[in-house]
């Protein structure tokens, strides 16, 4: 008898001990995860590229449609996958988001006290009833520009849709320290030959600035890498 309750308080000792080592490593993976996200909240501006790449008359509409591709850059610098997006016209709007984060302490005192969260959210087109819009970064998912790349951590998805449903939310947005939740949405004409720079300034605005295209590449088909 003696020997199965020690049997027993083993196991039991045993099964404590490798449930504190799967908090303690738990604790510690989702410690860095929350390090990686505040670097990556750093940038005071974020950046994308566009340009006209077909433009075509349709018609059934009588409308000429035009294609833009929309390369956005990460909060390192680095591209992420090209966007393409097809417009009945060449008015084209692009509306970020940019949230402040308040003086808001979390695990070991990682601060998120003068940090920004710049999105580029949607890119529209307003036509009244035919007002015609895609989303660049989608509600509550982790946004391109700030997913830790080669990783497909839960607990990073968990802080985005925490992050996602306070952003929006004056109220709530108040309680863990969010100040405000700026959107804008320039526009501008959008024609073949010119590169678009479109880039979110530190102060929350969003502006679009145009340049022709270096005359090297006009007219060529350069093939992807």
């Amino acid at each position: 008898m003696k020997k199965i309750i020690a049997i027993c308080l083993i196991l039991v000792c045993a099964l404590g001990a490798f449930s504190i080592f799967r908090t303690v490593v738990r604790y510690a993976r989702e410690n860095k995860i929350l390090k990686e996200v505040i670097s990556r909240l750093e940038a005071d501006s974020r950046i994308a590229e566009a340009l006209v790449t077909n433009v075509y008359f349709d018609e059934t509409s009588k409308k000429t449609h035009t294609t833009i591709k929309f390369l956005e850059y990460d909060s390192k610098g680095k591209p992420l996958t090209p966007m393409y997006f097809t417009f009945p016209g060449n008015i084209i709007q692009f509306q970020s988001l940019v949230v402040r984060f308040d003086d808001i302490y979390i695990r070991n005192k990682d601060a998120l006290k003068g940090k920004s969260a710049y999105l580029f959210w949607k890119v529209f087109m307003l036509d009244g009833r035919n007002t015609m819009e895609y989303e660049i970064t989608k509600l509550n998912q982790i946004p391109a520009g700030y997913k830790i790349q080669g990783k497909d951590d839960p607990f990073e998805k968990k802080l985005w849709e925490k992050f996602w449903s306070y952003a929006l939310d004056p109220k709530e947005s108040k309680k863990i320290g969010i100040k405000n939740a700026q959107i804008e949405a320039p526009g501008t004409m959008f024609i073949p030959g010119t590169l678009y720079t479109i880039k979110i300034e530190h102060d929350g605005g969003i502006r679009i600035d145009a340049a022709p295209l270096p005359e090297i590449i006009k007219g060529e088909r350069i093939p992807a890498d």
